[in-house]
């Protein structure tokens, strides 16, 4: 990665807070040392140490929309808040290049006696805009708020949620060269969140950088060209978004005494992380499916089409086996017709009892993004109540295959209670592979065919005319 294009370098970033037991302790730590040092005596801390974060390096360039995901408590807003300049490292140092517009606690520099427009040029300001470039952008401000006439009404008469409509247009609206987002994409009801995702699509197809972190698995695939997974302040791994968030969940999911294993476990994988020139990508190729689409269009079982990216959940007592596709027939296949159903199935194999359990399968892109799937049950009401040790079962799900040529991967997962909240006990992320099958007469695009049929019709011009 050449040092030109790198706007964003951490190296060996460390930050350690010192926890303090008993009120009395920080003034003792305040005066007890510093008299002890006057009269030759050793003294001891009357703190814990907590490292927020341990020794984080990793670069990001010109460009690019990097994702951090990870546990509550791992670090993520900490190294978010130390990038903007917000707090000061322990050790390790952060630099950055060119204007950082930040989105981590909304409108936390609002003043409540001030009118909605008072904060946006006093907030405008604090974000580096000068008083003619708050004019030029207030409109444009206002409109993406969408708070009306509030914009002239003290702050401290908004709801939550007007709050923070208008904290997110201000920052939004500054045009940075480094945009750094802590998990603001929530905010607003469904259509101001559009608004929010297309601004930012629109200030990534404008060059900037983005660093973001989410909890969202699906939004981390679907906005970012890379992800850092952070754990208990560390970096475990860096990589495609795809392989990062399924660690991520394999890890999230983990009994309490198997996380140190997984944890090494991904330190491991992330050294022998290949980030491109797998099969998902391969298969992908136009040579590649332009020598299927010449054999007859016929569903057939490639022995050669696995999956390479498969990650594994620890089990709470159940184990899914067999993951397959078949026809309707019964040949077993991963090469498909478009329009056609299949039988996606699975055996799953109890060995501890399990209640209110639930079976479930998913579709994916080559990407990661979520395309659909199923559950055996809508609710825990309708799950099984109760499976015994020993028990077999059998998953079948069938669908429709409504997806235009590529190749896709599939999930398979069974839920039950544990510890008196639902769980997986087990799920295989990545387990199968189908390709569907290039057709010369399909019309449709992009990924799911939704069987849109084009009707054309000429329009007579005495007609037009009559109109006008």
């Amino acid at each position: 990665m050449s040092s030109e294009n790198i706007v964003i370098s951490i190296k060996n970033l460390s930050k350690c807070y010192h926890i303090y037991d008993r009120p009395q302790d920080r003034l003792g730590q305040y005066i007890i040392p510093c008299l002890k040092r006057l009269v030759g005596r050793q003294s001891k801390n009357y703190f814990r140490e907590f490292w927020a974060l341990r020794d984080v390096s990793f670069e990001v360039k010109k460009g690019e929309t990097v994702g951090i995901i990870g546990r509550n408590g791992s670090g993520k807003s900490t190294l978010l808040q130390i990038i903007c300049g917000i707090l000061t490292p322990t050790s390790g140092t952060v630099e950055t290049k060119g204007r950082v517009a930040a989105l981590l606690e909304l409108g936390s520099g609002f003043n409540p006696e001030f009118t909605g427009r008072e904060n946006v040029y006093m907030n405008g300001a604090v974000l580096g805009l000068s008083r003619e470039e708050i004019d030029e952008r207030f409109e444009d401000i206002a409109a993406f708020a969408g708070i009306g006439e509030f914009i002239d009404q003290l702050v401290k008469t908004y709801s939550s949620g007007m709050y923070v409509r208008l904290a997110f247009a201000v920052a939004i609206n500054v045009d940075p060269d480094i945009l750094i987002v802590d998990e603001a994409l929530s905010v607003g009801d469904e259509l101001f969140q559009r608004k929010c995702f297309s601004r930012i699509e629109a200030i990534r197809k404008n060059g900037a950088t983005i660093l973001f972190v989410s909890h969202s698995g699906s939004t981390i695939v679907e906005l970012c060209n890379r992800a850092v997974l952070m754990d208990t302040g560390e970096k475990l791994a860096i990589g495609s978004p795809k392989q990062i968030v399924g660690r991520y969940q394999k890890l999230l999911y983990a009994p309490i005494d198997k996380q140190g294993d997984i944890r090494n476990q991904i330190r491991r994988m992330d050294e022998q992380l290949v980030i491109s020139g797998n099969i998902e990508q391969v298969t992908l190729t136009e040579s590649n499916l332009a020598s299927v689409g010449k054999q007859s269009l016929k569903e057939i079982f490639d022995p050669h089409l696995k999956p390479s990216s498969t990650i594994e959940y620890e089990s709470h007592g159940a184990y899914i086996e067999s993951p397959s596709i078949y026809t309707l027939a019964g040949e077993r296949v991963n090469n498909l017709i478009r329009g056609k159903v299949y039988r996606y199935t699975y055996t799953v194999i109890f060995t501890k009892g399990a209640s209110n359990v639930r079976f479930g399968m998913l579709i994916k892109t080559t990407s990661g993004v979520e395309l659909g799937g199923g559950v055996s049950a809508g609710s825990l009401r309708d799950s099984l109540p109760y499976v015994e040790a020993g028990f077999i079962y059998r998953v079948e799900f069938r669908f429709r295959c409504a997806l235009n040529p590529g190749v896709y991967f599939l999930n398979a997962g069974v839920v039950g209670i544990v510890n008196g909240s639902e769980t997986f006990l087990h799920r295989l992320i990545d387990i199968a592979m189908f390709r569907v099958m290039p057709d010369t007469e399909n019309l449709a695009t992009g990924i799911v065919d939704f069987e849109c049929f084009p009707e054309i019709g000429i329009q007579e011009a005495s007609d037009h005319e009559s109109r006008r």
